[in-house]
């Protein structure tokens, strides 16, 4: 390296489908040079403008190569279960947060977490790790979101709502305030949820009704 250049940073996605390439023009507009790793056969994975270098099983071995981890999972379980196993690797879990999203400097963002294009995070929101606020979602002052939530695009949450581990807000979804989503729930597209939905939940509908609910 010649003397007065900076080395790019060097940021490892697990998982290299679909979801994985909002991460990675997410991390590409913020400097980062990406390399993927998937363990789904190369023909079934979309590379696109990046290589893909080998399987998340390889990453682990070749953790210190890299200057953060991400991970381009959508799947809440699959997500946060990687998450954990590459922390006990020592591995840095970057937050990625889109320059085209707005977030409030009172709010507080764990790690791996990612924030896309259009977003919105407001005043005192608390995001615990390995969170999605994925394009165009809004989440308002004061709310909480627990480890592992996906809000998916379009989706909207009033204030002071608390958001449980693993739960996903379905695209175009919304949450009126004050209300308390449980653990392990899923919020059905489109649906406007005015009460509190219990674990373990699916919710759908306008006002959104419990479908089912497992112990």
């Amino acid at each position: 390296m010649e003397y007065g250049m900076i080395r790019p940073r060097k940021l490892a996605i697990a998982g290299f489908g679909g979801h994985a390439k909002v991460i990675a023009d997410t991390a590409h507009t913020l400097g980062w040079v990406i390399s993927g790793f998937d363990d789904a056969p190369t023909d079934h994975v979309n590379k696109g403008v990046w290589s893909l270098c080998g399987t998340i099983g390889e990453l682990f071995s070749r953790i210190h190569e890299f200057d953060g981890i991400a991970i381009g999972i959508g799947d809440n379980y699959i997500r946060l279960k990687l998450h954990r196993e590459f922390l006990t690797y020592g591995a840095r879990l970057e937050s990625l947060v889109h320059p085209h999203a707005s977030v409030s400097q009172f709010t507080s963002i764990a790690e791996g977490c990612a924030v896309m294009a259009g977003s919105v995070i407001n005043y005192g929101a608390v995001i615990k790790d390995s969170c999605i606020i994925n394009t165009g979602a809004t989440v308002d002052h004061e709310c909480f979101l627990d480890t592992g939530v996906h809000v998916c695009p379009g989706a909207h949450l009033a204030g002071n709502v608390t958001i449980g581990e693993h739960t996903l807000i379905g695209i175009g979804a919304a949450v009126i305030q004050g209300v308390k989503i449980g653990k392990n729930s899923i919020v059905g597209a489109g649906a406007v949820v005015i009460r509190d939905v219990p674990d373990n939940t699916l919710v759908m509908g306008v006002p959104a009704r419990a479908i089912n609910q497992n112990p």
